[in-house]
């Protein structure tokens, strides 16, 4: 077992993977990538909403822990 067999092997492999996983992926058409947009844009709504409802309901109740 050489020491380069340890270092070049591993990168070797990952070089064909990487160039297999490249090959392989495709851009988005415009539907796919409206659709991706919109479900994100929704998901940063939803964690907005969350946050606020959270921060809105624990103002009181901190008031009330700490006497202010």
């Amino acid at each position: 077992m050489d020491v380069a067999d340890i270092v070049v092997k591993p990168v070797q492999n990952f070089a064909k993977e990487s160039i297999r996983l490249v090959k392989r992926c495709t851009k988005p058409d415009r539907k796919e990538f409206m659709k991706i947009s919109f479900r994100t844009a929704l998901g940063f709504v939803v964690l907005g909403f969350i946050g606020f409802f959270v921060k809105l309901i624990f103002i009181p109740i901190k008031h009330i822990i700490v006497g202010i």
